[in-house]
């Protein structure tokens, strides 16, 4: 399917790995110019240099924390008229509630909520003025349903979600969208190191701790970045214009609701 954004400017906020990584090659394959980000200046040089020879497009490497003024002004600056942004970023360690002091949640809070809305300050404007923009978050499951540990990752997600819930009935009228994509259990380096991390708690190996956790998943395995990229790009899209406010949950039938 032609998605229709060939030609079209995205940036991917913490796009060198993961499901960021995922979105930024969907969005690639789909024809549009790229601002890539991340904090390892190595790893990062290596995704661009695949995407770029994979797909051809016209790749922009930023390092850059994405939660300070200083990366959001980088970013800003790569792409001043971005017609798509990806707000990803990673979230806080799992932690007990009781373990969180107030610097840490001031943090999660910032990182996690703040940012993304202080990104889509700087260029929704410049989308309504052109009648095209994108949006997409991706947060968590996690905003759906409990998960141990992940408390403050879980709340300032779900804060996230409510802000834009009226901002996007905000900005729909001018062909600008805002939507967010909420993964389960995906084959990131993030889940590889929790499941690890719970493996060596219960004394299992890593690929035992991989199987129980499968086993909790109807579909019966994790996601994978590609399969999540390509829901992104579709939410990007010409075709997807009638959709705003939505909140997509991917995660192989994980969370049980009929609703």
């Amino acid at each position: 399917m032609d998605l229709g954004l060939s030609g079209r400017t995205a940036i991917v906020c913490a796009s060198s790995r993961g499901l960021g990584r995922g979105a930024a090659f969907s969005l690639a394959r789909a024809g549009c110019t790229l601002v890539l980000n991340g904090r390892d200046a190595a790893v990062l040089d290596r995704t661009a240099g695949e995407i770029r020879a994979a797909t051809g497009v016209k790749v922009t490497a930023v390092v850059a924390d994405v939660g300070t003024r200083a990366g959001q002004d980088a970013l800003s600056a790569a792409a001043p008229e971005a017609d798509i942004l990806i707000n990803n970023n990673g979230g806080p360690p799992p932690k007990g509630f009781r373990e969180i002091d107030r610097a840490a949640m001031l943090d999660g809070v910032v990182q996690n909520m703040v940012t993304p809305i202080e990104l889509i300050q700087r260029l929704v404007d410049g989308m309504i003025a052109r009648r095209f923009g994108r949006i997409v978050n991706i947060t968590s499951a996690s905003v759906m349903t409990p998960i141990t540990g992940l408390d403050l990752s879980s709340g300032a997600r779900a804060g996230l979600t409510s802000f834009l819930a009226g901002v996007c009935r905000e900005v729909a009228h001018a062909n600008v969208t805002i939507n967010s994509v909420q993964p389960g259990m995906f084959d990131t380096d993030r889940l590889r190191g929790t499941t690890k991390k719970q493996a060596d708690a219960q004394g299992k190996t890593v690929e035992e701790m991989a199987k129980t956790r499968m086993s909790t998943v109807p579909a019966g395995r994790f996601g994978t970045p590609e399969e999540f990229g390509e829901v992104c790009a579709f939410l990007c899209s010409q075709q997807a214009g009638y959709i705003t406010g939505q909140n997509i949950l991917i995660d192989g039938g994980w969370f049980r609701s009929a609703f």
